[in-house]
Formats: C-alpha cells, sequence, structure tokens
C-alpha cells in the first residue's frame, strides 16, 4: 500500500451520529485512542467504547457555551503537524502534544436550523466554528492524517484498519471531499445572510465581488444532451426548494433533457395565477393555456400544437387529478410535473411504466436568480418574473377593446415570456393557438405562428416579446386576421408599425417592456 498511515489515535466530533458507534467500536477493536466532544464521546461511552475527552486534553473545560472547545494548539498542532519533517516531529515532541492520525467531523445542522423556521439568534448559533477549522487543518495535513466527513465513508475506515493503514490516495480523495464540505457550509450561511437583507436598499448596488454555486449530492444522469455526453445532477446549495428536489412517484429515471424540459415548463405554468398547463418540447411551448379546471386548461393546452404536444414534458400549477391523468395518459409524454398528484391520479397512470411523474415539493417556488456558465466565466441575472400590468399599457391603434380581449392579450402577454425569442403567441380564450419561436427574424416567427394556428388565427390576438422593427411582421399578423396584438414597442419604425394598424383597424398596444428569452 504505498505511504499508507496506520491510524493510532482518533478525534471525533459529529453533529450527524449515523454510524458513529459502529464507527467507534471497530476503532477501539483496533486499539485506536478515540477523543471526543460533548454529545458525541457521550454517545461512544454509552455504546461502551473508551474515549477521552477534549477538555482531558486541553487542560481546559468547554467555554462560552459550548463555542470554544477543539481550538487549541494541543489539538491543532496534534492535527497539523507534518510528520514527513523531522522538525515538526521534534516541536510535537518538545510541546507533549500527540498527533492525530484521524479526524472524523460533520458540521452543525445549519441547513435544517434554517428549514425548521428558528429564529436569527438560534440559526446564528448552528454556525459552526470549531467544526471548519478541525476539517480545513486535517486536508489541509492529508499527507499525515485522514479526514472523514461523510459517514457513507466509515466502512472504508474500518477497511483500513483491517488492512493495517490508510492509503495516499484515500486520503487525497477524503481532504477534496472535506472541503467541497465546508464550502458548501460556508455558502448556505453566506446565502442566509444574503436572504436577510432589505433587498430595497441593495437592489442598486454594486454586484458582489465574488459569486459561488456549489452543487451536493451528485446523481449521474444515463448520458447528456446526447448519448455520447456526460451528465449529472446535482441540489444547488442554499437554493429555494426546486425541480432538483422533487419527488420522483414513478416512471424511469429522469434525463438531462427531461430536466431542462421540466424547468421550462414549470416555470411557463407558474407565471398565470389561475389553474394553468404548460405542454414543452425542447424548451419551447408546444402550448399553454388557463382556463377554470385544470382538465379544462389542459385540453386547451394540448389543442395547440397536437402534434408538437407528442413526446412532451407537462408542467401543472394545481394538483393533477384523476380526470386530468386520464386526458393525459391518451397521449404519448414524457414528463409530468405538478405540485401534488391525488391518489386517483396516481393509480390512472400506474398502467403507464415510462411515463415520468414528478411532485414537487413544499416550498417549491422559481429561483429569483438565473446562471449560466460561459467559458471562462459566469452570467449572473435576476429572473424575468415582472410583467408591467394592462392598465398601464399605452394604446397606440385602434378602437375600444372588450374586456374578453383585453383578458387575452393578458394572457398572450404572460405567456409569450417562455418562448425562445424571437417569440409571437396567438392565443384566445386564456389559451395559445399558435406559436412562432426560436426564429432568426420576427417574420419568420409570425408566420410560423399563423401557420400553425391555421383558421384559429382570425379573431386571435397576440404578444410579440420584443418590438417590430418592420412593419412586415405585422401585415402577417393583419392578413391572418389577428384583432389586437400587444408589443413592447421602443422601435425608430414604430409610427411605421403604428400606422399600419391604424389602417387595418386592429388594436395595438406598447407595454415598455421586452421579454426576450434565449
Amino acid at each position: 500500500m504505498t505511504e499508507a498511515r496506520t491510524i493510532r489515535r482518533a478525534l471525533i466530533s459529529v453533529s450527524d451520529k449515523t454510524g458513529l458507534v459502529e464507527l467507534a467500536r471497530a476503532l477501539g477493536e483496533s486499539g485506536v485512542e478515540i477523543v471526543s466532544t460533548g454529545s458525541t464521546a457521550l454517545a461512544i461511552r454509552d455504546a461502551g467504547v473508551k474515549v477521552t475527552d477534549v477538555a482531558a486534553v486541553t487542560g481546559f473545560a468547554e467555554a462560552l457555551d459550548g463555542r470554544v472547545k477543539t481550538l487549541h494548539p494541543s489539538i491543532h498542532g496534534g492535527i497539523l503537524a507534518d510528520r514527513r519533517l523531522e522538525s515538526h516531529n521534534q516541536q510535537l515532541s518538545d510541546l507533549g502534544i500527540e498527533p492525530f492520525d484521524l479526524v472524523v467531523v460533520n458540521l452543525y445542522p445549519f441547513a435544517a436550523t434554517v428549514a425548521s423556521g428558528k429564529g436569527p439568534e438560534e440559526v446564528i448559533e448552528n454556525i459552526d466554528i470549531g467544526g471548519p477549522a478541525l476539517i480545513r487543518a486535517a486536508a489541509k495535513n492529508h499527507h499525515s492524517v485522514s479526514v472523514v466527513v461523510d459517514p457513507a465513508d466509515y466502512p472504508s475506515v474500518t477497511r483500513f484498519l483491517s488492512e493495517g493503514g490508510v492509503s495516499l490516495a484515500a486520503r487525497e480523495a477524503w481532504a477534496g471531499k472535506a472541503y467541497q464540505h465546508t464550502a458548501s457550509y460556508d455558502q448556505m450561511i453566506a446565502q442566509w445572510f444574503a436572504s436577510t437583507k432589505d433587498q430595497s436598499t441593495t437592489q442598486d448596488s454594486a454586484p458582489p465581488e465574488a459569486v459561488s454555486v456549489t452543487g451536493v449530492g451528485g446523481q449521474p444522469l444515463r448520458y447528456g444532451e446526447n448519448s455520447h455526453q456526460s451528465a449529472s445532477v446535482y441540489q444547488r446549495v442554499g437554493a429555494t426548494p426546486g425541480l432538483a428536489q422533487a419527488t420522483l412517484l414513478q416512471g424511469k429515471e429522469m434525463s438531462y433533457n427531461n430536466f431542462l424540459d421540466a424547468e421550462a415548463a414549470l416555470i411557463a405554468a407558474g407565471d398565470h395565477e389561475g389553474p394553468a398547463v404548460a405542454i414543452i418540447k425542447h424548451q419551447n411551448p408546444c402550448g399553454i393555456a388557463t382556463a377554470g379546471t385544470i382538465l379544462e386548461a389542459y385540453r386547451a393546452a394540448h389543442a395547440c400544437d397536437p402534434v408538437s404536444a407528442f413526446g412532451g414534458v407537462i408542467a401543472l400549477n394545481r394538483p393533477l387529478d384523476a380526470d386530468t391523468a386520464a386526458a393525459i395518459a391518451d397521449v404519448f409524454t414524457e414528463v409530468i410535473v405538478a405540485p401534488g398528484v391525488s391518489d386517483a391520479a396516481r393509480e390512472v397512470l400506474a398502467a403507464k411504466k415510462n411515463l415520468r411523474v414528478l411532485v414537487l415539493p413544499e416550498g417549491y417556488r422559481p429561483d429569483d436568480t438565473d446562471y449560466r456558465v460561459i467559458s471562462g466565466g459566469l452570467l449572473v441575472q435576476q429572473r424575468d418574473r415582472y410583467f408591467v400590468p394592462a392598465d398601464q399599457w399605452e394604446q397606440v391603434a385602434g378602437g375600444p377593446v372588450d374586456q374578453a380581449t383585453m383578458a387575452s392579450l393578458e394572457f398572450a402577454w404572460r405567456a409569450v415570456k417562455s418562448v425562445k425569442s424571437n417569440a409571437i403567441l396567438l392565443a384566445a380564450d386564456g389559451a395559445s393557438v399558435g406559436i412562432g419561436m426560436g426564429q432568426v427574424n420576427r417574420v419568420d416567427s409570425c408566420q410560423l405562428a399563423v401557420t400553425r394556428a391555421g383558421g384559429r388565427a382570425a379573431g386571435s390576438v397576440t404578444a410579440s416579446d420584443a418590438f417590430f422593427p418592420f412593419a412586415d411582421g405585422l401585415d402577417i399578423l393583419i392578413a391572418a386576421g389577428v384583432a389586437a396584438v400587444v408589443q413592447p414597442g421602443g422601435s425608430v419604425r414604430d409610427e411605421e408599425v403604428v400606422a399600419r394598424a391604424t389602417a387595418a383597424n386592429i388594436a395595438l398596444f406598447h407595454t415598455g417592456q421586452r421579454h426576450f428569452l434565449h
């Protein structure tokens, strides 16, 4: 075994006591001296394993309500001494410090304390100080010390005891894992502090000097967007509960593309207050609809583009009931994601063995921040979640608009946000009837939306995610019989576009806000 290190003395201090007794017994049976703290020492002693209290090593009792117990040269000297150096070994001897070969530490349950709704004082008391210091010290000195932060690694410790020592490769791997552990912990704390700030005082301030995005609990996926690409999914440290924490009730494991489409569908359905359904393919909507019931919303969304909806991903902003489940079951679908699924709905879908059914975690809400990786860096932006209210729009062409038309325009303006630019969405009665997306010019998007809508374009309304740079796109909509249009405005040719709408006697509204999605 290359550069194996025998374990003769171990320091153990853990909040998560999973597997603790079994590890302590294995160490004790191998003649390892165990030094421990507080409740960890009590648990080891209660299991009948000999243990030395940290206070007996340091000569100081725990102080400041337990805030100070391991922060002492007798502890950190024993961890940080590089035993490859004779000078370090001599100093240990001169100072009367015994070295440690193994440090087993995990940290105060900060995240669980925050999630429990405890007040700031209790949250702050669950910020571990001594634990990260022990972990980082041992990880730095991994040539001499093994550091273990995960109970899943305890069986490996036991195996190395029987083999006579811990390999350098294992010590290096555990050291890397240890730094990931402390980095994630620090990020959770930093994000908690950020969440307690008065956002009104920081909205216009300079961006933070550093941004970190840490994922934990990586789970391998079958592959990425294509079979030759590897992929994994992680739970982001400090994030609000989301798709990564959803429960898979049935069906195959989620794929990389499934996750992308499900996230797009959740955002699209979540932009509407009433019962809403979004059907997504390749991160673009095949249909979005709101209605009085979730079943009616699904039927309307599916009717927008049944051909494209085949093999799609469906998100609901209401729990899935049996009737809606039965309607969905008639069409091949990859994924359904909802805030809840009734027992009756689960029975209906049970026959669809490959259909993935996800239930969102309690407390789900979309992230406020969007992160994208670029070569050598990271782009960070506030998510697009604000809509200019309709009563603040400016009508620049056409006559009075009735309440039903206005409601359709409001729906279309919310729905078009989830369509890839250049985005054109035709809608009627709270449902999309034709969508043009992802084109490199707005004219092609208009033509695509009208073509997909067919005869339903006549009398519908249209939302455009950005202004019409020329009147040619609007001409296509007018020829199809569109009754009203909402768009941001702001083009140098606004007057030309407004004149064309006026001549056709269609209502045209400017919002002053665009909704690009790339």
